[in-house]
């Protein structure tokens, strides 16, 4: 099952193991079972530290659960846990073994007095680069607490399980039985929906801080660059973000940042997350910015508002909130998000198998989706709004190439149709004819572009009428003392070379402003 060099990688890593435990699989004649069984067999082989037994009872087969005699640890696999999830075994596999995580203190006494029954299911697919983020924090959570346990589950193995529960975007989470969350999410954010007073514990400890030289809203490329260009300065520097890596997190392959042949984004986050951490930066993860108080006064102090009622303040803040994935904005397009609306071809696909997709927009985002996707579905129907595709040349030849695709140019969504728990159908408007079609599918992949993350900011500082926030070349708005960088400014090119760029630019504008003033 593993080669010789996985195989050397994994002992060396097993060599951390200080207790020992079992594997028990349940199995089946099925042929997965049989490269689960091979799989496990490889793992035992590699160290004296586990055992393995195949009498398990589940009734998911193949599935396998790790079990240290004396504790009530709750960690089980349904599946063949490699791809990304490779990572999330050899992690399950240390951490049962004893091997302490890398976990802040304050969070692992938080985990450890939760109290109550959380059962958590999580449905994963090997090819979804967000979801090890979600099996990684539930498994650590149900080693420190023998209160959670949960139980992660290959959708694309388990297709009658997805079907009857109507599954349709991964990572998905099922807390007791019943739906707990969609997408992304690391240990703080489940803590935050299953440990009430944490919102509030965090609010009175961050509106209880002194006021910072340099305030960076938002967590991304532009605002990891800003944040470590205003420590380097010796000056007192904060970063509050909403999600630390922002859409970076859901970006698969980046293969243009300069210097890095390749890499994907979740691996680039943790080196911007990483090198942040190397400064003495005052970073505040979860936090949604709510509203932004200017200063009253030169030389005054700004004032950011946070949905979770905290508030701190600054003499210089600077604004690098991002974007977000651009929605349809047409009927049902809401009520079946995550029941066929999909924004993410890499993570959802695989749950489509065999059925029928839209994916919506024909820029190289769309136009690579529909091209990924025709290699799992049985068919893809391209939608674009205008008369040409948008992708470059050498993605359309091989679009085109493919004999389960069909392009449909002046194409206009109207509605996504479904029948009350997932979708059915699309429906579109001719721009040329004005006739109205419809598209019986089981699928929707949007990928129109993205809409900056400024709501929060209107009249307060000055934006372009597609929401973007006006900067001078030295990043600085129309208000004084505030400053913004990356995908929420005007600046064009939403790259995130371009974004660490603006980023420091940003800082040291806001630098040479504190000197000023």
């Amino acid at each position: 099952m593993l080669d010789a060099t996985l195989k050397s990688q994994l002992q060396a890593y097993l060599e951390k193991v200080t207790q020992p435990f079992e594997i028990v699989a349940s199995l089946d004649d099925g042929e997965k079972s049989q490269e689960l069984l091979g799989l496990l067999q490889d793992i035992v082989g590699l160290t004296d530290k586990i055992t393995l037994k195949t009498d398990g009872n589940d009734a998911r087969r193949p599935s396998f659960a790790l079990i240290r005699p004396g504790t009530d640890i709750g960690v089980s696999f349904a599946g063949i846990p490699m791809g990304h999830e490779f990572t999330s075994l050899v992690l399950a596999l240390l951490q049962v073994g004893g091997h302490p995580s890398k976990l802040d203190a304050e969070t692992i006494a938080q985990i450890k007095s939760i109290e109550g029954k959380f059962e958590f299911e999580t449905y994963f697919s090997l090819s979804c680069q967000n979801c090890p983020d979600v099996v990684q924090a539930l498994n650590l959570m149900a080693v420190l607490n023998p209160n959670i346990r949960n139980v992660s589950i290959d959708g694309a193995l388990f297709q009658d399980e997805v079907e009857r529960r109507q599954v349709m975007a991964v990572p998905s989470i099922y807390l007791n039985g019943e739906v707990f969350a969609s997408g992304r999410m690391d240990v703080k954010e489940i803590l935050a929906k299953i440990d009430t007073g944490a919102a509030n514990r965090d609010a009175e400890k961050m509106s209880a801080k002194e006021a910072f030289d340099v305030l960076v809203i938002g967590g991304g490329p532009a605002g990891a660059a800003a944040a470590i260009y205003a420590a380097r300065k010796g000056i007192r520097t904060a970063v509050a973000a909403e999600r630390f890596g922002g859409q970076v997190l859901d970006t698969m392959a980046i293969e243009n940042f300069i210097s890095v042949k390749e890499t994907e984004g979740p691996k680039l986050v943790r080196a911007l997350e990483e090198h942040v951490k190397e400064y003495e930066v005052d970073v505040m993860n979860l936090q949604r910015a709510a509203a932004l108080v200017p200063a009253s006064s030169a030389g005054g102090l700004h004032e950011v508002k946070f949905e979770n009622g905290a508030s701190l303040k600054a003499k210089t803040v600077i604004l690098s909130t991002g974007a977000r994935w651009r929605e349809m904005g047409v009927s049902g397009e809401q009520e079946y998000k995550a029941k066929g609306v999909c924004f993410c071809p890499h993570c959802d696909g695989p749950l489509f198998k065999g059925k029928r997709v839209a994916v919506i927009g024909g820029g190289n985002s769309g136009v690579e989706a529909a091209i990924d996707l025709a290699g799992i579905v049985s068919h893809v129907t391209l939608l674009e709004f205008a008369d040409t595709l948008r992708a470059d040349a050498v993605l359309q030849k091989k679009l085109y190439s493919l004999p389960n695709v069909t392009v449909i140019k002046n194409a206009q969504t109207t509605e996504v149709v479904g029948d009350g728990q997932k979708v059915t159908a699309l429906t579109y408007k001719d721009r040329v004819t004005e006739e109205l079609h419809r598209v019986e599918l089981e699928g929707i992949f949007v990928q129109i572009g993205l809409l900056p993350n400024s709501d929060w900011l209107k009249g307060t500082v000055e934006l372009s009428r597609f929401g973007e926030i006006i900067v001078d070349a030295k990043g600085q708005t129309n208000v004084p003392g505030v400053f913004a960088a990356g995908d929420v400014t005007t600046v064009p090119y939403k790259q995130i070379v371009i974004a660490i760029g603006e980023g420091a630019k940003a800082s040291l504008s806001a630098f040479d402003h504190l000197i000023r003033s």
